[in-house]
């Protein structure tokens, strides 16, 4: 297999294969092997760490079944019931799963510093919580919440790129802009 066209879930078979048994603890993926690993594998899990997480993440409570189930049904409702192309409906089922992922994925900060610029609350720079549930808020300025929000987005579209949902790279061209 080539690394190019691989993807989280080829990476975590190509880990098994070689003997290597993949956890999670936090951000941080724990391998286990009887003997050490390939370099190659190494690499691969390395590469493709932000769909291993998502992929390790979501088995507490969601498969990667259920992420193509939640595409599939997003997919199919802009097509049949909104009247979009087939390539619009799944890039915006594609979108629907970002904001799904971000849910499933908060990324809360301590109370009084921006999550993004790391500067303490001031008089003149209040950070506010952003988020729904309590204890999972992000403490921003108003003025650094776009490039947080910008960035969590990517994180979220990485991740589920890397479990190989579908996607239009060329909307990502004209977001970049």
């Amino acid at each position: 297999m080539e690394g190019a066209n691989m993807n989280a879930v080829d990476a975590l078979k190509a880990a098994q294969a070689a003997g290597i048994q993949v956890s999670i603890d936090d951000d941080d993926l724990i391998l286990e092997a009887p003997a050490p690993p390939p370099q190659n594998v190494l690499t691969l899990l390395a590469h493709h760490k932000a769909g291993i997480l998502t992929l390790l993440y979501s088995a507490e409570d969601w498969s990667l079944s259920n992420w193509w189930t939640l595409f599939g049904e997003r997919a199919g409702h802009f097509e049949f019931d909104c009247g979009m192309s087939r390539t619009a409906a799944e890039a915006r089922a594609f979108d629907c799963c970002v904001v799904e992922w971000l849910n499933r994925n908060p990324a809360p900060s301590p109370a009084g510093r921006c999550s993004w610029c790391k500067q303490v609350e001031s008089h003149d720079a209040v950070v506010l919580p952003y988020g729904a549930e309590s204890g999972n808020h992000a403490w921003l300025h108003p003025k650094c919440w776009p490039m947080w929000h910008r960035k969590r987005r990517a994180d979220a579209t990485i991740a589920l790129r890397e479990i190989g949902l579908p996607t239009d790279k060329n909307k990502d061209k004209c977001n970049a802009r």
